[in-house]
């Protein structure tokens, strides 16, 4: 039976907590195994897997597990290996970088943050910084609305000025955060976002870091930030990739790592 691989620790790690169970139905219990300096959390993996909810989100549970009190180094979902042996041999092979990604990551973690935009407030920004749109809108007013082709006008005109105000604060985000952080990963777009950012964070700066969320979140109220973590680091993993290894090995160890699931 092959293996799922969710993450790698050092051999020293913590103890797991007792009776953790990971992805498929029923859940398959999660075990360590060790080479040298380094383990891998794995379990049983199942014959047909999926992307399901229910795994997606026992693949998280199980790496904030591990990443509660020492560092993780987390696979993407989906990471699978056909046997022991081969999970050891690229933990054996890959020691040195791997050694290294874990001491470099050692006490920090990863706080994902989401901007998004509320409407009302964002609206009321662009109409006081642009003053063609006022003075648009103020005839539009004194007209009685307008025509319809004023209208159009100026419907496109705040649109064009609402999606450059989202590229401004999403580069606003950034550099106003990026002072609390180790590092920072730009994560891909998606709708309903105008920012998704991730930040290696210090576990003995969170505060700070969070506490500087707080102090963009009432500057700028025009602005709807979300924030997840702390986790483990999904974003600053560099594990080996299928460039370096081939065959089982490129399957048991995936090229990227893992995002958090969103709630």
């Amino acid at each position: 039976m092959s293996n799922y691989v969710y993450g790698i620790i050092r051999a020293s790690h913590s103890s797991l907590p007792q009776d953790l169970e990971g992805i498929g139905d029923p859940p398959r219990p999660v075990r360590v195994l060790r080479q040298g300096e380094l383990a891998a959390i794995v379990s049983e993996a199942p014959e047909k897997l999926r992307p399901k909810r229910r795994d997606l989100l026992a693949h998280q549970r199980v790496l904030d597990a591990a990443g509660a009190d020492d560092v993780v180094l987390p696979m993407r979902f989906g990471s699978t290996s056909p046997d022991d042996d081969t999970v050891t041999t690229v933990l054996a092979e890959r020691a040195e970088h791997l050694l290294e990604r874990l001491r470099t990551l050692d006490g920090k973690a990863e706080y994902n943050l989401k901007a998004n935009h509320n409407e009302e407030g964002v609206l009321r920004l662009v109409m006081g910084e642009n003053d063609e749109i006022r003075s648009l809108a103020e005839a539009n007013r004194k007209a009685g609305g307008g025509s319809h082709e004023q209208k159009v006008r100026m419907g496109e005109m705040v649109a064009d000025a609402v999606h450059a105000r989202e590229a401004t604060d999403a580069e606003l985000l950034q550099q106003a955060l990026a002072p609390a952080a180790e590092a920072v990963s730009v994560g891909p777009q998606s709708t309903g976002w105008l920012a998704n950012l991730s930040f290696l964070v210090d576990r003995g700066s969170a505060e700070q870091f969070l506490a500087a969320v707080e102090e963009l979140r009432q500057e700028h109220p025009h602005l709807e930030l979300r924030v997840h973590g702390p986790l483990p680091p999904y974003s600053f993993v560099d594990t080996p990739s299928s460039q370096e290894a081939e065959g089982a090995t490129a399957e048991a160890f995936g090229a990227a790592a893992a995002r958090p699931t969103d709630g």
